[in-house]
This record gives structure tokens, sequence and C-alpha cells, in this order.
């Protein structure tokens, strides 16, 4: 058995964190779903940007407009359709044979709509009506705004990503917000089993944070004794703070209201572990994945990433690991006066501007080929 296949042996899906016309047209994603178990995909705008700009095959389908923002916007919103319908039709067997689990396809909605609620619940609708698909999952942010939305795009049975999630406060409102709307829906008699939502908890990024932090700490010491115990504190926050998540999941499920709806057929809502390409050179190029391999969870790895772990990764069950040493992290933090809490803020603010900013990239990327 290869390292991918026994991951889903091991209780953990993997998708992969990319979408362009040459994996879907090449039959690549195929071969990925039969040879290596891959079980969805996730794209975002940062994908869609770097996939027009990259993968000639869009070049055809960028020729026909005027030049102008708004004719930008309908180009890029027929391509990213089409390319997730496609994406979705291939992955349409694994929605089948997992019955409702996996086989999912995400797509987000406008990146300008990340603090309007009513714009996120419209836009959702909209996104889902267009794909027609049902193994679509519409990706709402874990932004105050998103909250309600999240809740009203459940309660009409749109399966939600709940993507830019970092803090683990969030993560429980979230939580909230994912059990009221499955509640809605199950009392306007909606089948349960087919809704579907994860809760896409952003890693790598975290490390990123932290760790500039760690090192101004080590360059205002001269303690040796000190410097030692920050330098083994670097790397350890994004892993410290994903195990920590999984252990709230594994007390939800434990849960009263949860165990109500899983009665009635509910799936439960997965954390998938997102941002898992590993971005700072010293460390393994797979350390996001080997370090959060657990039951009932998704990571959603860009292609480097996946070849990587297929090549030398050796996977065990390593997310219920180490729980003690991770909240021994989050002491040694704060001891150090750096709040998990204002950071994940901060990365959340900093999330929604990145997006917005591949979405105006992507735009202009689109205008500058439909110039007249």
């Amino acid at each position: 058995m290869n390292a991918l296949k026994k991951l889903n042996a091991l209780g953990q899906s993997i998708w992969l964190d990319y979408i362009d016309r040459q994996l879907l047209n090449s039959g690549t994603l195929h071969r990925l779903i039969s040879q290596d178990d891959l079980k969805g995909l996730t794209s975002n705008p940062a994908i869609f940007e770097k996939a027009v700009a990259t993968d000639e095959a869009y070049a055809k389908d960028l020729g026909d407009g005027t030049g102008q923002l708004q004719d930008a916007e309908k180009i890029f919103e027929r391509l990213a359709i089409a390319d997730i319908q496609a994406a979705a039709d291939i992955l349409y067997p694994v929605y089948e044979h997992t019955i409702h689990r996996d086989g999912y396809v995400s797509l987000e909605v406008s990146p300008k709509l990340a603090y309007d609620t009513e714009g996120t619940i419209q836009d959702g609708r909209r996104l889902w009506r267009a794909v027609h698909r049902e193994n679509l999952m519409i990706k709402v942010p874990a932004t105050e705004q998103g909250l309600p939305a999240i809740t009203a795009l459940l309660s009409e049975g749109i399966n939600v990503n709940v993507t830019l999630l970092f803090s683990r406060t969030m993560y429980g409102r979230v939580t909230e917000a994912w059990l009221s709307g499955l509640e809605q829906f199950a009392l306007q008699g909606g089948r349960l089993e087919k809704l579907a939502s994860v809760a896409s908890f952003f890693v790598s990024r975290v490390d990123s944070a932290v760790d500039p932090l760690i090192l101004a700490r080590i360059k205002q010491t001269e303690d040796p004794a000190l410097q030692a115990a920050l330098h083994n504190l670097l790397g350890q926050a994004a892993i410290a703070n994903a195990k920590l998540a999984y252990h709230q999941y594994r007390q939800m499920v434990d849960g009263a209201r949860w165990r109500a709806l899983a009665k009635k057929g509910a799936q439960s809502q997965r954390l998938l572990w997102a941002s898992t390409g590993t971005k700072n050179p010293a460390y393994s190029d797979i350390l996001y994945v080997k370090a959060l391999i657990g039951p009932d969870t998704v990571n959603t790895v860009p292609p480097a990433t996946l070849q990587a772990f297929a090549d030398h990764g050796v996977a065990h069950a390593t997310l219920e690991e180490g729980l003690e040493q991770a909240r021994a992290t989050e002491s040694s933090l704060r001891d150090l006066g750096i709040s998990m809490e204002e950071v994940t803020r901060k990365l959340l603010t900093e999330g929604v501007v990145l997006f917005a900013d591949a979405y105006a990239k992507l735009l202009n990327a689109i205008m500058s080929h439909t110039q007249p």
C-alpha cells in the first residue's frame, strides 16, 4: 500500500489544493483518484489566478471580452464554473462510493464579500445554482460576518467549506454555526446524510507568523539556555494549534447536541488541514502532512506536497500524539508574550486581503487578454 492510500486507511482523506485545465483534461485527476486515493479538490482565488496565468488551455476563452472589469468578472466566473463542474463530474464516483463523505470540489464566494453577510449568502446561493452539482462545497471565510452565512447556507441544504480558519476560538464559533444550520435543515425535513461541511484550519501560515516573533526574542537575550529553549519552539506553533483544534473536535462529537443530529444521519464537520505546503525550506517538505494524520480529517495539499509524501512519506497516526506537548508549546509562547489569539486574528485579516489581491490580479490578467 502506498503512503497516500495508507492515509485513507488511517481515516484521513487527501484532497488536492489545486485546479487547472491541464489537471482536468490530461487524465491526471483521474489517475490521482485511481492510483493514490485522492478524494476531493479545493480551489481559491490565488489558485485560479495561477491557473489562468500559466495554463495555455485558457487562452482561447479569454478573447471575447471588452476589457472592462465587469466583463472580466463574468469571464472568470464562466471559466471557474466550467472547471468546477468538470472536476465535480470526475469526482462524482468518489462521492457516491463514500456515501457523500468525500468527492467534493470547493468554490469560493467572491473575496470582496468577506465582511458582507447578506452578500455572501446571495453569492453562495447563486454559485450553488450555477454549478448545479450536489458534490460542490461553497467556501465561506471564517469572519464575524461569515458565521451567520454559514448557518443560512447549510439550513438550505448547501454544502459549506469554512475557509481562512486560524483561531480555535473562532473554530468553536464555526462549530456552533454549523450545528445551528444542521438543526434548521433537519426541522425543514432535509436529508442530513447528504449535507456536508468541512472546517478548513490553516496550518503553515501560523509558523510563518510565529517563528519571526520567536527569532526576535532570541536576539533580545544573551542567555544560552533561554536561546536553546526558544530555538526548540521554532516550527512548533502551527502543529500545536492544529492538534488542540482536533481535541476540540473530539469533544464536540462526544456532545449531546451532535449525537442528536448523528442519530438523524448527519455527517460530522471534519477538520480540513489547509495551507499544508511547507513554506520554510529548513523544515521537512511533508512536515504538515506527517504530523497531522488522524481519523475524521481531511488534508488538502498542493501538488508538490502530494508528490513529496507519495515519494518519501510514512503514514502513521500522529494527530492525537503529543497533546500535552501542544499545550506546553502554547503555554511557553504565552510566557514569551506571544498570544495565539492575536496572531491568528491578524492572519485572518491578512488572509482576506491576500485572496482579494489575488482576485484583483486575476481580473487584471483577464482584462489584459480581452482589450479590444
